[in-house]
């Protein structure tokens, strides 16, 4: 009786493995031809916000392809978030081990998420701090590499990021900070906008505190040495 028992549990695990890899490989599969309505993320702050019974403030979202995105953003958040972004494959190694010794040396903690894990968490999962949504992160990570070219990767992350103030994408945070269309954004609007994205909801690009003009200055001086995803 326990051994069949134990065979039956091992074939609904099974089952259930099959069933996750099956359905998010079509999620990823999908989005490399469709672009996304909507967010994971954008979907789960409106039901928590419902269940808390707390105003919610509708997200700003507007889609625009890559060719319609300042090139300019593109090399200011690869200076800002993933300078060898080119050369991986989904995972910065360097930036992880740095990361680690960091931590062990107490010198605080330094984020290690590459663009491509970003995407994933942006579009795919729910804001919740959970370890399981760090293993689903690196899942979806590891398919998003595997299924789709470094432009779309680009173009995905710059749509679905989320930029504060209720702003979801390149677009919205172009309008909502400089009163422009993405398209349109200066090299030093598309560094403040990189500047503020490890906090967003924190920072701010209308108002800059000297902190976030630092670092937009760093990145204006980083951006010429990116190259431009077309």
């Amino acid at each position: 009786m326990k051994k069949k028992l134990m065979t039956w549990i091992k074939k609904v695990i099974a089952r259930l493995v099959i069933a996750v890899v099956a359905v998010t490989f079509v999620q990823v599969v999908a989005f490399k031809f469709f672009n996304p309505p909507f967010t994971v993320n954008m979907v789960y702050e409106k039901a928590i916000a419902a269940h808390k019974k707390v105003p919610f403030k509708s997200r700003s979202y507007e889609w625009k392809d890559i060719a319609q995105i300042s090139v300019y953003l593109q090399q200011a958040v690869l200076a800002s978030e993933d300078q060898r972004f080119m050369r991986h494959h989904g995972f910065d190694f360097r930036e992880i081990r740095l990361a680690l010794e960091d931590i062990i040396t107490r010198k605080g903690f330094r984020g290690a998420s590459t663009i491509t894990m970003q995407t994933a968490r942006s579009l795919f999962l729910p804001s919740s701090r959970t370890f399981t949504r760090k293993i689903a992160e690196a899942w979806y990570t590891v398919m998003i590499e595997l299924v789709w070219d470094k432009k779309r990767i680009m173009e995905m992350y710059l749509n679905t990021v989320d930029w504060g103030r209720a702003n979801v994408g390149a677009q919205a945070a172009a309008r909502a900070y400089f009163s422009c269309d993405a398209n349109a954004l200066t090299a030093q609007q598309a560094a403040l906008l990189a500047a503020i994205l490890p906090s967003p909801h924190k920072w701010c690009a209308v108002t800059p505190s000297p902190h976030v003009l630092q670092r937009q200055t760093r990145i204006l001086g980083q951006m010429q040495n990116m190259p431009i995803i077309q």
